[in-house]
C-alpha cells in the first residue's frame, strides 16, 4: 500500500507541475518510447541474470508491495518454537527430540507454531543447528561461526533480486538516452517538415529521455530499495534464533534464553516480556493437553 500512494503522490506532484507549467500531458503519450526503454531494460535484465534470480525478484517485488515484514505474530511464534525445543532438549531423551527436527511437518511443536513451519528455510535453519546441539561435540563459538557464515550466504542470496533491480535503475537512464537519439533520428529525418511537425517529433524524442531518469529514480530504485529493507527484516528471525540457542548453548535456561533472542528484535516491533511469557505459557499448556 506504501508503494501505491508513493507513486500516486509522485506522479500527482510531476504531472500536475507539468499541467500548471502550461504542459500538455497528451505531449507525454509517447507509448513506442516507453516500449524501447521498458523493453531494452527487461532484456538487459535477462541477460544479466540466472532464471532463478529473476523468479525471485518477481518475488521480492511481490513482498515489497505487500510489506510483507515479520510482524509481531512471527517474532512470538519463532521464540515460541525455540522455547518449546529448548525444552525438550534438557527433559527429554536424544531420540525423541530426534523425532521434532528430523521430521518437523509431523512434529506437535512446529505444528503449534504454523507461521514458522510455513517458512521451510527457518525451519531448517532451527531443526540443523537443533541436531547439533543433540550430537554435543560442538562448541558455542564455533557454532556462531558456522551460523554467521550461513546467514551471511543467506542474506546475499535473498538480496540478488535486489541487486539485480539496482543495476536495471542505473541502466534506465542510459536508456532513455538510447530513445531520445532514435527519436532525434526520426525528427531528422523530417527536416523539411513544418515547425510544427519537427517540433513535436523533438518532443517526443525528449520524453524518452524523461522516461528513462523517471522511471529509475521514481520508480525501479525505490522499490529496489524496498525489496532490501522487506528482506533484511526477514532475515532478522535466524539472528533471533542465532543469539538464543547460542544462550542456552552456553548455559542459560530456556526462558533466559529466549529473552536474548527477544532483544535482537529493533525496539519499535519487540513484543514485549509479558506477550512472549503469554505465548510460551499458552503453547506449554496445548502441549500438555495433546500429550
Amino acid at each position: 500500500m506504501g508503494i501505491l500512494i508513493g507513486l500516486v503522490v509522485t506522479l500527482g506532484c510531476v504531472l500536475g507541475g507539468f499541467m500548471a507549467m502550461g504542459g500538455h500531458l497528451h505531449v507525454l503519450l509517447q507509448p513506442w518510447e516507453a516500449v524501447v526503454i521498458c523493453g531494452a531494460a527487461l532484456g538487459t535484465f535477462l541477460v544479466a541474470n540466472p532464471m532463478k534470480t529473476v523468479k525471485d525478484t518477481g518475488k521480492g517485488i511481490l513482498e515489497a508491495f505487500k510489506q510483507a515484514v515479520p510482524k509481531e505474530r512471527d517474532y512470538l511464534e519463532t521464540l515460541g518454537v525455540l522455547h518449546s525445543l529448548m525444552r525438550e532438549l534438557r527433559s527429554k531423551s536424544r531420540s525423541e527430540v530426534e523425532a521434532h527436527i528430523d521430521n518437523p511437518e509431523e512434529s506437535a511443536i512446529f505444528q503449534a507454531f504454523p507461521t514458522v513451519l510455513k517458512n521451510h528455510d527457518l525451519t531448517h535453519f532451527i531443526c540443523d543447528y537443533c541436531r547439533i546441539i543433540i550430537i554435543g561435540n560442538a562448541r558455542s563459538h564455533e557454532i556462531e561461526a558456522l551460523m554467521d557464515e550461513e546467514i551471511q550466504t543467506i542474506r546475499n542470496d535473498k538480496l540478488k533480486a535486489y541487486h539485480a533491480m539496482v543495476a536495471v535503475g542505473d541502466g534506465l537512464p542510459a536508456l532513455g538516452i538510447v530513445a531520445a537519439v532514435l527519436g532525434v533520428v526520426k525528427a531528422m529525418g523530417a527536416l523539411d517538415q513544418s515547425p510544427e511537425i519537427l517540433g513535436g517529433l523533438i518532443g517526443a524524442a525528449l520524453v524518452g529521455t524523461f522516461l528513462g531518469i523517471f522511471l529509475s529514480y521514481a520508480v525501479v530504485g525505490p522499490v529496489a530499495t524496498k525489496i532490501k529493507m522487506v528482506r533484511e527484516k526477514r532475515n532478522r528471525l535466524y539472528i533471533i534464533v542465532k543469539q538464543t540457542l547460542l544462550a542456552y548453548m552456553n548455559g542459560a535456561l530456556p526462558q533466559v534464553a529466549i529473552e536474548f533472542g527477544r532483544k535482537t528484535i529493533s525496539s519499535y516491533e519487540r513484543p514485549t516480556i509479558d506477550a512472549v511469557e503469554q505465548s510460551t505459557m499458552n503453547t506449554g499448556t496445548a502441549e500438555k493437553k495433546a500429550a
